[in-house]
């Protein structure tokens, strides 16, 4: 990602952060409507976890600048989902769902450009993700 991406996303998560249950809660629907299968990775209150997802968007959005500040945190979160059950082909539904969520609630914002820069942000996390959960990662 190049500074100008990161300061898309940076700038456009402002404006999702005073709605963050909203997009959670969407995001979520979304992604139970395109695979219910993952529904049951998901087990407690539903609008909690809306609120946690939308937290640890915000936390790794802010870090986009500084990714060594956020490089442990992003691969132990992989580690939990991997735990939890989420396969590798699901962060491709997850980071389908975000971006829908994310296109309802900023609408005209959603520009061709800032999509692209949420899609770079995503593929980023979500591959450090996968990393941390790969059989080289686990060894090293």
């Amino acid at each position: 990602m190049d500074a100008r991406q990161i300061a898309l996303v940076q700038k456009t998560f402002e404006s999702v952060e005073p709605i963050a249950q909203q997009v959670g809660e969407l995001f979520y629907t979304r992604l139970f409507e395109m695979d219910p299968s993952v529904r049951p990775l998901f087990k407690g209150d539903m609008k909690k976890q809306a609120l946690m997802l939308m937290t640890v968007i915000g936390l790794a959005v802010r870090g986009l600048d500084r990714p060594e500040a956020i490089e442990s945190s992003v691969r132990a979160l992989g580690q939990r989902h991997f735990r939890y059950g989420v396969s590798a082909p699901d962060y491709n539904t997850f980071g389908a769902a975000l971006i829908w969520a994310l296109e309802q609630v900023l609408g005209d914002a959603f520009t061709h450009e800032v999509k692209q820069a949420w899609v770079e942000a995503y593929d980023l996390l979500s591959g450090a993700m996968k990393k941390a959960t790969s059989p080289a990662e686990a060894a090293g």
